[in-house]
């Protein structure tokens, strides 16, 4: 693999025009078929699982009553200044706006609240139902839109009304004004790393190139297949994720060749056939992981899952073709100016005081000899010239030496060994601390986002806590349970003794008047339980009728299906659950898989594989404190707390697994390089904070700034999903990689890089890191640039 990478890094470097061509006709391509086949106006938001007790009777709805098949919107009439809605005027100007609301576009029936008797007890409150024979994603752009117009009218003296219901759920989410914020805070990080805003500015024109591809390809296929918003809003957020830190990876390797007299041409070239190579494998695991989703057996989360490989698939693409390419444009560009603070933190990492501890590429110090470095070049030896190793060869420095070290190292490498200075000390309070954090996740509450966590000036927001005060909660998630009376002796009187046998269970507040269809022997019962639908009780009673249904076959020969919106999520949560601990397990154990390959260790797979599982329990239990508890919710906007979206911890799984394989592969290749050449474990450690800590820094500062960007969004399962992953990044990449892991490394010393030599001779070489391509040439150090800064940082 790297051998391939480093040709292809190569040819594109060399032919850079027609590269750049080829991509700028696939944007235009994905443009033009977009335009042609797709549109944002058939984004499908809606839930479903086929073969489901809920779908299943959600689709025989269709033929025997088509008009409770579809959504369904809620107009609520509020009576004000002491008035009552049953008032002659009130109630005249009611049954106006509802004769106005029976001719808005699609609208299949409208039910008066005076015939349905849904006003409540004090007489303020009257709630009209709108039904449609299609699902919310049928709806035409402008239907709502129609519907709140036509009764508008109503809003007169002493009456206000408000539209909601399910046909405003799951809304089309916006993110236009996040991806502006991702990218700018993303510009500014890159220019604060690189120190040059053309450097900077690579990254972020690449990963643009990536993102418009794969949002503009997934948008062409709406046309055909059904892609939601929030699928649509993952790619876009995961893609300019990964596409700016991919390109970060590469582009800091190149400039670091330039910056020690490499030629463009083979810099760019190296730099893609090694830093390319972990792309290829971070990216491929990410993409692994998403197109996983697709055995959950959900369309909704199949769509978010193939839509967010594509973009992570799309950017790995553009980052080994497309930016060396780019690369070749800039040519010398890039080399940072001889004397620059850029320069000398390039030259910090690669020059001087390398490893005065015995870190990559400089002084091997064993527990026999001690090695003597010399000459100008170095910066490193004491007054003497030389490093006395001590006995355990293992920390080998003198006084002069440690100071050059320390005055050499960067903040990342500080940071190393500060950690790894008590390293069981560091482990306990990691592990503490973010098992402090993960506790509340142990009392997590799934279901689908609902209209009562809408912001609290949207009209559907405000429908729903008005039902929920006045007629109660459940009016808000009405249970439609579909009776087949075929093989009844009486189907009238098996349909009236369902209706009472579900009326006598607890939590039920009102049982409707079964509604027949004579020609296929079929009856329809409403169902208002007295729960609210993200309540676990209306979960229990769902389950309850269906446990119930042999008791009900024996007494009615009739059978029963529960389904409606509040039945589909409890479906919906239900199939998660059982599939989450499955995937977990593929996932981890993927994991331990690709990292036992790469760096031909048994501690380093456990050791990675034991920190996901402490980033993703503490990343849940932060979503639990913040949007079920309520925890500094105001801050991003969350001015409600419920339940968490149930496609939320299998999303994290995936999403969060293939970047903490970002930064682990990044950072602990180092490592192991530094060791396999020095044999001292620490120094090994120390050396990979310096030589790429300061990148992974910013790389994970760059994905946590462009998934909090989106905590804008109206979407509250975009939001939770914006702020599951700026936390779980968070976390992962400073608590874990950049804490947790140099503490185990510290403390298991040599044991961490052991591997049984009947198992290293069976297992395959990955060469992540490209040891095996040609020795690049020597690196010229400028003769201005100083080798041991004074403020290398």
């Amino acid at each position: 693999m790297p051998a391939f990478l480093h040709r292809l890094g190569r040819l594109a470097f060399r032919r850079r025009r027609r590269m750049l061509a080829l991509w700028l006709a696939l944007v235009a391509a994905a443009v033009l078929c977009m335009t042609a086949f797709g549109g944002t106006g058939k984004l499908d938001n809606a839930f479903s699982i086929p073969g489901s007790e809920s779908q299943r009777a959600l689709d025989r709805m269709k033929t025997d009553f088509p008009t409770f098949s579809g959504t369904s919107a809620q107009i609520v009439f509020t009576a004000t200044d002491g008035q009552k809605v049953t008032a002659p005027a009130d109630s005249a100007g009611i049954r106006a706006a509802l004769d106005a609301a029976g001719s808005a576009p699609q609208v299949a029936k409208v039910v008066s609240p005076f015939d349905a008797h849904t006003i409540s007890a004090d007489g303020t409150t009257a709630v009209a139902q709108v039904r449609y024979e299609v699902p919310q994603s049928a709806l035409e752009p402008n239907a709502l839109d129609e519907l709140k117009s036509a009764v508008a009218g109503a809003n007169q003296q002493g009456m206000r009304v408000d539209v909601g219901g399910s046909a405003f759920g799951n809304a089309p989410s916006q993110s236009h004004r996040s991806d502006i914020i991702g990218v700018g805070v993303a510009l500014v990080i890159l220019t604060l790393t690189f120190g040059s805003l053309l450097t900077a500015g690579i990254p972020v024109v690449t990963a643009l190139f990536g993102v418009a591809t794969a949002i503009f390809g997934a948008l062409s296929l709406t046309g055909t297949v059904s892609i939601s918003s929030t699928a649509q809003s993952l790619a876009l957020m995961i893609g300019l994720a990964v596409g700016i830190d991919y390109a970060l990876f590469i582009v800091s390797r190149h400039r670091f060749h330039l910056a020690h007299g490499m030629e463009p041409e083979e810099s760019a070239a190296l730099a893609v056939g090694t830093a390319g190579s972990a792309v290829v494998f971070a990216g491929l695991t990410v993409v692994i992981a998403m197109t996983g989703l697709t055995v959950v057996g959900i369309p909704y989360l199949t769509a978010m899952g193939l839509a967010a490989a594509g973009a992570v698939l799309i950017a790995v693409l553009v980052a080994t073709t497309l930016l060396p390419a780019v690369l070749g444009f800039a040519g010398t560009r890039l080399t940072p100016g001889p004397g620059s603070r850029a320069m000398r933190r390039e030259q910090a990492v690669g020059g001087a005081g390398e490893d005065a501890d015995g870190g990559a590429g400089d002084s091997v110090v064993s527990a026999t000899r001690a090695n003597v470095l010399s000459g100008t070049g170095d910066n490193v030896a004491s007054g003497t010239g030389e490093i006395v190793a001590s006995r355990s060869g293992e920390r080998g420095m003198s006084r002069t030496g440690e100071h050059v070290a320390s005055t050499a190292a960067n903040a990342a490498e500080r940071w190393f060994r500060l950690v790894t200075r008590r390293p069981l000390l560091t482990l306990v309070a990691v592990v503490a601390s973010l098992g402090a954090l993960a506790w509340p996740a142990h009392d997590m509450r799934l279901a689908l986002p609902d209209n009562g966590t809408a912001p609290s000036s949207s009209s559907q927001r405000i429908a729903f806590d008005r039902v929920g005060e006045k007629l109660g909660p459940g009016f808000n998630g009405p249970l439609l349970v579909l009776a087949d009376t075929s093989h009844s002796s009486d189907p009238t009187t098996a349909a009236q003794h369902v209706a009472a046998t579900i009326g006598a269970l607890p939590d039920v507040a009102t049982v409707g008047k079964p509604v027949a269809n004579p020609a296929t022997h079929t009856a329809l019962i409403q169902v208002i339980p007295d729960s609210a639908p993200s309540d676990p009780a209306t979960k229990t009673l769902v389950n309850t009728i269906r446990d119930d249904r042999a008791a009900i076959l024996r007494d009615t020969g009739a059978t029963v299906q529960v389904t409606g919106s509040t039945a589909v999520s409890v479906d919906v949560a239900a199939k998660l659950n059982s599939a989450l601990i499955p995937f977990a397990s593929v996932v981890i154990g993927l994991s331990l898989l690709l990292l036992l390959l790469v760096f031909r260790s048994l501690v380093v797979p456990l050791k990675a594989a034991a920190g996901f599982l402490l980033s993703i329990a503490a990343t849940l239990g932060a979503v639990v404190g913040v949007f079920q508890l309520g925890h500094l919710g105001s801050l991003i906007g969350v001015d409600t707390t419920g339940p968490v979206s149930s496609f939320l911890p299998i999303i994290l799984l995936a999403v969060l697994f293939g970047l903490a394989m970002d930064y682990e592969v990044f950072l602990v290749s180092r490592m192991r390089e530094s060791y396999l050449r020095t044999g001292n474990p620490l120094g090994a450690v120390h050396s990979g904070a310096r030589h790429s800590g300061r990148v992974v820094t910013a790389a994970a500062l760059i994905m946590t700034s462009v998934f909090a960007a989106f905590l804008t969004s109206d979407s509250t399962m975009l939001k939770q999903i914006a702020f599951a992953l700026a936390a779980g990044v968070l976390l992962d990449a400073f608590v874990i990689r950049m804490t947790f892991v140099p503490a185990v490394l510290a403390l298991t010393r040599h044991a961490a890089w052991w591997l049984p030599k009947w198992l290293e001779r069976r297992l395959p070489d990955l060469d992540i890191e490209g040891d095996r391509l040609a020795p690049a040439p020597a690196l010229a150090v400028p003769e201005s640039v100083p080798l041991t800064p004074s403020t290398a940082d």
